[in-house]
């Protein structure tokens, strides 16, 4: 069964439409890779399924219940756990107020966050605006997770980080997938750590989905057409 299914969904910021046809599908314990060029639609998806942006056209559902008229708070309460581009921390509170800001029971805890990063324990009492863009991001997938979601994203989770810490991130994702039973979708350009991580693939066009299928079918050919500058 799917747990999160797009059926030719549409989206608009206003009258400007942002989605035309995107599709995909993703089930338990499965991490898709969203991928496209800049510009064609990863975010504006993210957007859609938290309900953060309505949907003009097509079907959205997540553990099996329709999603379309939902308020993004409700989204997140079924089991969606968001870690946005740009990683928006709550920059005047400290590490743990940020953990515990939207915490629900479950395996993830303070605890269990500060075990997958064990940066952020000499750091707990700092407020989030004096951490490095790692730290952050490494708090920002700390929060979600401390949702317990049943799915996370993960918005260009990597960019603009050194590489040493972009090696942590993706060795976290990783971590996720092997330990954990969480269905992840991750937007990001970086086919090589994309390639080790996800089971498959959804490329988007000028907003819609024209390419899908598993990571190993993803050719030199496919990706030069779809997502070569």
């Amino acid at each position: 069964m799917n747990l999160l299914s797009l059926d030719h969904l549409a989206a608009s910021y206003g009258a400007t439409q942002a989605l035309f046809d995107v599709s995909l599908t993703l089930g338990e314990g499965e991490v898709l890779a969203l991928m496209g060029r800049n510009g064609m639609g990863k975010t504006t998806t993210v957007k859609t399924i938290c309900r953060m942006l309505p949907m003009t056209a097509g079907r959205l559902s997540f553990s099996g219940q329709d999603l379309q008229g939902l308020a993004s708070h409700q989204a997140a309460r079924l089991g969606i756990g968001l870690v946005p581009e740009g990683r928006r921390c709550f920059g005047n509170l400290t590490v743990y107020e940020n953990l515990i800001a939207a915490a629900r029971k479950g395996a993830w805890d303070f605890e269990a966050v500060l075990r997958l990063f064990p940066q952020l324990e000499e750091r707990k009492t700092q407020l989030a605006a004096v951490l490095s863009g790692g730290e952050q991001q490494m708090l920002a997938i700390g929060r979600a997770l401390m949702t317990n979601p049943k799915l996370l994203i993960l918005d260009e989770a990597t960019e603009g980080l050194a590489p040493l810490v972009r090696q942590e991130i993706w060795a976290s994702i990783a971590h996720l997938k092997r330990e954990t039973g969480l269905a992840i979708l991750v937007v990001d350009k970086s086919i090589k750590e994309l390639s080790a991580i996800a089971d498959k693939a959804v490329i988007l066009e000028r907003g819609a989905s024209v390419w899908a299928a598993s990571m190993a079918e993803l050719t030199p050919e496919i990706t030069a057409q779809y997502l070569g500058v």
